[in-house]
This record gives structure tokens, C-alpha cells and sequence, in this order.
């Protein structure tokens, strides 16, 4: 079985030389599996598609969502070539993936200059004591509309 871990990671580094050597984007590559099958596998493609939320794993998520024709891949495994970013890291959870196997660290990561320390910091302040301005506005119109989620039948929840 480790030998299947093995060829689906390479895959997911393949993904990530070849984004490198095309110089199509970061060194970022990661492949979704189901019952042994590979999903969806996608590289970084964060500057060929001027989205800054392309990240490997979120594109893969992305196509094997469209794949499978459903939000949650509950029941899959995603290998990266990376420990997930802040952001991939949410997105895994919300598909609700099975399992993460990764190669090279956040620390890696970082050494290279993909550092999202500063996100993980940001995210234990107030929001008072953020970088980025956070200013409420309307919390009561708005929540109107969760009250009316809240109270409509036959909703999809996900």
C-alpha cells in the first residue's frame, strides 16, 4: 500500500516541477484520489490564471468537485507536494477530503518564500489588532437572512 502513497505523492511532485520548469507558477502540485483512482490533479495556477486562490489543492478540489458532481469528497485522499497553506487547509476541511499526505513543510515553504506565518498570526488577534481593516456593518439586515436559512425547509446543508 505505501508504494500507491508513493506514486500518487510523485505525481503530486511532477506537478509541481513541471509548474516550475514551464515557469507556469509556484512549485505546487497536488492529486485526489478515490478508491484508488485518481479524481483530479492540478499545479499552482495562480499567476497563468490571475486568481490568487488557484493553489494546487484548491484547483484539484475544484475538478474533482466537478468530477464527481458533488461539494463534499468525503471518502478521498489529497496528496500535495506541500504542507496545505491557511487557505487550502480550510478548503480540505469544507470537502470534507478523508486524509492529507504532504512532502514539504510549511517551514520549507517558507524558506523559499511562501511564509503564510503571518496568516496564522493574524487569524489568534482581534479583529481590532489585524493588519487588514475589519469593520462591521449591517449585522442586523444580515442576519436576517440567517434567521430565514435557519427556518427554510428542505435546505441543502453542507
Amino acid at each position: 500500500m505505501e508504494n500507491v502513497h508513493k506514486e500518487f505523492m510523485r505525481m503530486s511532485i511532477e506537478l509541481s516541477r513541471y509548474n516550475v520548469e514551464s515557469k507556469q507558477g509556484g512549485p505546487f502540485g497536488a492529486v485526489i484520489v478515490k478508491n484508488g483512482e485518481v479524481i483530479a490533479a492540478s499545479a499552482n495556477k495562480v499567476v497563468p490564471d490571475n486568481d490568487p486562490t488557484a493553489h494546487a489543492e484548491v484547483s484539484a478540489i475544484r475538478l474533482a468537485c466537478q468530477q464527481l458532481g458533488t461539494f463534499s469528497l468525503d471518502g478521498c485522499v489529497i496528496y500535495t507536494s506541500c504542507e496545505p497553506c491557511p487557505m487550502c487547509l480550510g478548503a480540505i476541511y469544507w470537502a470534507r477530503i478523508s486524509k492529507v499526505y504532504y512532502a514539504n513543510t510549511k517551514k520549507d515553504a517558507a524558506n523559499i518564500g511562501f511564509d503564510d506565518h503571518f496568516i496564522y498570526g493574524e487569524l489568534e488577534l482581534p479583529m481590532s489588532s489585524r493588519k487588514l481593516p475589519f469593520e462591521q456593518l449591517m449585522h442586523e439586515e444580515s442576519l436576517e437572512v440567517f434567521k430565514q436559512w435557519e427556518m427554510t425547509e428542505n435546505k441543502t446543508d453542507y
